[in-house]
């Protein structure tokens, strides 16, 4: 059994402002909420060709949570624990793989709540007001009748097969994902002076910029901890990252087994 939810984001933007904004918010968001071996690791990030879709890009990365689980959790798992994300990115659609039967969370970028240590005022959509695009604050409803306004879909599968903890496993890393989805949408509305007058060509230097200073960051830190993982553990500990292809044999809704833990960020 997997656990598969779809988060439906609404944004007060275009999808094509959304391109750029997302872009500039996964690299930053990325650097900002990476120490201690935990965060983003881009592990691969590059231009793709598919015959139906054209040119498009494929990323891999890989999101380290550990530190988002009960310390119950923690202590029956790899010390390096991450989700693979892998995405087939021919703006605007993302190729994935997902299972047919799924829940759907709406998430509202201004007022569901996020946890208090992440909280900032500067970036909290009820307050932020774009002095480049004049939008905001967001005020309760606006989702019913802001222009502009586009919705993205996240879906994500969680697969934990482990008897008695299977259930509860799964349900807090979805938790854990959709408070980072909901953080980084926020982030992105509320940066987006910083990104807005930015073509897709300054973003993705941005983002090559950002990636290389965030594994530069997180990599003393997952490399410590792996060599005092190997020390307590066999190597069945480790954790593995799932074998794909290059790209998806098929967008089919129903996933091979290697795709079921798939969480797509992109």
């Amino acid at each position: 059994m997997v656990l598969t939810k779809e988060f439906r984001i609404c944004m007060p933007m275009t999808v094509e402002e959304y391109r750029i904004g997302q872009l500039y918010m996964i690299a930053r968001h990325s650097y900002e909420q990476s120490s201690n071996g935990e965060g983003v690791e881009v592990v691969a990030n590059e231009q793709v060709t598919d015959e139906v879709n054209g040119v498009g890009q494929y990323t891999e990365k890989r999101i380290h949570l550990s530190s988002h689980l009960p310390y119950w959790v923690q202590s029956l798992i790899p010390k390096i624990f991450y989700v693979t994300e892998k995405a087939w990115n021919y703006y605007p659609y993302t190729i994935t793989e997902e299972l047919e039967q799924r829940e759907v969370d709406f998430l509202d970028i201004a007022y569901d709540e996020i946890k208090p240590h992440h909280y900032k005022e500067a970036e909290d959509p009820k307050f932020f007001k774009s002095q480049k695009t004049g939008r905001g604050p967001l005020v309760e409803g606006w989702r019913e009748n802001h222009q502009p306004i586009m919705c993205c879909y996240k879906a994500v599968s969680v697969k934990f097969e482990v008897w008695g903890l299977q259930t509860k496993v799964e349900e807090y890393v979805q938790g854990a994902i959709r408070e980072i989805l909901l953080l980084g949408h926020r982030q992105a509305f509320a940066w987006m002076d910083d990104w807005f007058n930015m073509t897709i060509e300054d973003v993705r230097e941005y983002e090559r910029e950002m990636q290389a200073k965030t594994n530069i960051k997180l990599k003393s830190t997952i490399e410590s901890a792996e060599g005092s993982n190997e020390d307590k553990n066999s190597d069945s500990s480790k954790p593995q990252t799932p074998k794909s292809p290059k790209t998806p044999k098929s967008t089919s809704s129903t996933p091979t087994a290697e795709g079921r833990s798939w969480f797509n960020w992109s």
